[in-house]
């Protein structure tokens, strides 16, 4: 199962992400949580200690180097285009309660010397993580699909969007939802989070018509404090928990 997880800044994705690592471990899966979006940690929703320290594949400069034989931000230089990434979750990945974790980095944009050594390799391992790797892998990302690629994209079993009650989350998913098309994404579904009751799903799924919605995460501050004191989020609310386990297994039925 390899599953994409996107949408506006603050809407909760990082929140799903570690709910979906979670209870798939609790289950005896073999899980590799990725973190690609820059904005948020999801180490530290993990529960992973010293989660500021560690470092991101797109900083690694002598792991970039090594690989590509080019050093990172030297422009015009010729470097590896297929570089060697097949051992890099071995050595690199954090490991915590039969989790592990991998933490990205930021992908140049156009305008920023997009094309180089850094881009290559993070688009060659993520590619080896939702092409090769025999496991479930949760892909936590920016409001947007920046780390993937049509070469990924159908390697990616479900792209799920998370939503909020708010206007700009749903322009936000349309968004995602075109630039997912574009390069052959079609299989996507909708989480809505943060849902006080059946006023807030109805204003989602009548506004965002034709979106395959997974499943609706109740507003519960238990689960702000479990994330504030670190606490495991699945505990602490049993109607999130319920939740999740209906979205895991509409998510197993594909």
């Amino acid at each position: 199962m390899k599953i994409a997880i996107s949408g506006k800044g603050g809407v909760g994705k990082t929140l799903l992400s570690a709910l979906l690592v979670k209870e798939y471990a609790r289950r005896g899966f073999a899980v590799l949580a990725v973190d690609a979006d820059p904005d948020t940690n999801l180490a530290s929703a993990l529960g992973f200690p010293e989660s500021e320290t560690i470092t991101p594949i797109s900083e690694m400069k002598e792991l970039i180097e090594e690989r590509t034989g080019v050093k990172p931000g030297q422009p015009g230089a010729l470097f590896k285009l297929n570089p060697r990434v097949d051992d890099i979750p071995e050595q690199y990945a954090r490991r915590l309660d039969g989790i592990r974790l991998m933490v990205m980095g930021k992908i140049k944009r156009g305008g920023s010397g997009c094309y180089c050594s850094e881009n290559t390799l993070l688009q060659a391992l993520i590619t080896h993580l939702l092409v090769i790797r025999n496991e479930v892998v949760i892909l936590d990302m920016a409001a947007g699909i920046e780390h993937l690629s049509r070469a990924t994209a159908r390697a990616v079993d479900r792209l799920i969007i998370v939503v909020e009650p708010g206007r700009k989350s749903l322009e936000t998913a349309l968004r995602i939802k075109k630039l997912a098309s574009d390069i052959g994404i079609n299989n996507i579904a909708v989480v809505g989070n943060k849902i006080r009751g059946q006023v807030d799903r109805d204003f989602l799924t009548t506004t965002l018509p034709g979106f395959d919605f997974l499943g609706f995460l109740p507003f519960d501050p238990a689960i702000t404090n479990a994330e504030v004191s670190g606490a495991n989020p699945l505990e602490a609310s049993q109607s999130v928990l319920s939740e999740v386990q209906s979205i895991i297994q509409k998510l197993e039925s594909l």
